[in-house]
């Protein structure tokens, strides 16, 4: 005869359900990671699973969402770090989920789901970005190619795994080029 289970908060089980998928998903990767193994994890079977989530992409997603939410956290506990060393950190913190990110990108274009978070993850990041070029001083009409040139480095460095002299050499390159283009006038729209 079954045990009637104590009744609990749908927002708490949810939060089992992610904080499980968040550690096969991490550990194990994404694809391995099956919805059943999840529910496992997580002490529900997978039909609540699904009661939670459309499918594994939506499970992704919001394992992708808490992350980001605390990496922000970590990011405004940093807010008063110089900037090689808020995006060392940063760089770090990217690197703990390089799984995460390798699924992201493989998967992008197949789901929707993630497409969509794909888009507003860059979107946040760039204006996380473009908000501390601005506080070197970049000229507002250099801050989209910074910024872009920002993401750019940041993803070969985690797609490119160097050591922690080199990381910060490049991060300390970024930042002084920031603030030598910061330092000149702009010539855009002048030729």
């Amino acid at each position: 005869m079954p045990r009637n289970r104590r009744p609990q908060d749908r927002e708490e089980k949810r939060g089992e359900i992610v904080a499980a998928a968040t550690r096969l998903f991490v550990e194990e990767g994404y694809d391995p990671t099956t919805v059943a193994r999840i529910g496992r994890e997580a002490g529900v079977t997978s039909n609540t699973v699904y009661w939670y989530f459309k499918d594994k992409d939506e499970v992704l997603v919001a394992v992708l969402d808490a992350l980001f939410a605390q990496f922000l956290a970590g990011v405004a506990e940093r807010s008063a770090e110089s900037p090689v060393e808020q995006l060392l950190w940063a760089v770090g913190e990217l690197r703990r989920v390089d799984r995460l990110i390798t699924t992201v990108h493989a998967r992008v274009a197949a789901s929707e789901s993630l497409r969509v978070w794909h888009d507003g993850f860059h979107g946040q990041v760039e204006a996380i970005l473009r908000w501390h070029l601005a506080a070197l001083g970049v000229p507002e009409a250099e801050q989209d190619a910074m910024t872009r040139i920002g993401v750019f480095v940041v993803e070969g460095m985690l797609t490119h795994t160097g050591d922690t002299t080199g990381d910060r050499a490049i991060v300390e390159t970024l930042v002084r080029s920031a603030r030598g283009i910061a330092a000149v006038p702009s010539s855009r729209g002048s030729g």
